[in-house]
């Protein structure tokens, strides 16, 4: 039963995660996103970890998401296609990721037919007694995963003063 929610779950966030890539709309990119964060919380309440669904559902998928559709609607007043419409290089981009996409969806494929074979995809006794609860995600991401947390912040970060300068140069159409 796991094996099949899981495989559900990987089948709609990998819809969503296309969704996401192609869609013209960014409203609708948005949405995409939100359809793999909650298949992300349904994955994480397979491996037993109930805290971090709730807290995926409630950051992610609640607050992060509202957050970058009401950036969007910011940013593209007059409801046009895409905000990033009038950057260069747009016509190479599907030529360039193509190849990626491709390989990706290979190996996605491969990892589900072997997760299928399996009897189930994570044994319950190899997760610790604590795994997905508060004290082992505190513990987890301000000892041992420092640093990469931290780096995270700045990539986000980063991302997000790139997004603001992107916002800027466009400027209004006139």
């Amino acid at each position: 039963m796991d094996v099949v929610l899981f495989g559900i779950t990987a089948v709609c966030a990998l819809a969503g995660g296309a969704g996401v890539i192609l869609s013209r709309r960014p409203v609708h990119s948005a949405l995409g996103l939100l359809l793999v964060l909650l298949s992300l919380a349904v994955d994480y309440l397979l491996l037993g970890a109930q805290f971090i669904a709730a807290a995926q559902v409630i950051i992610y998928a609640g607050a992060i998401v509202v957050l970058f559709v009401f950036i969007i609607m910011l940013l593209s007043p007059g409801g046009s296609d895409s905000p990033a419409s009038g950057l260069k290089g747009g016509a190479l981009a599907g030529p360039v990721a193509a190849p990626f996409v491709a390989a990706l969806c290979a190996l996605l494929a491969a990892g589900l037919v072997a997760l299928v074979s399996r009897a189930s995809p994570v044994p319950k006794a190899a997760l610790p007694a604590a795994f997905g609860t508060v004290q082992d995600v505190g513990r987890s991401l301000f000892g041992r995963y420092l640093l990469p947390f931290e780096a995270a912040s700045l990539v986000l970060l980063a991302g997000m003063i790139g997004g603001v300068a992107l916002g800027r140069r466009l400027g209004p159409r006139t």
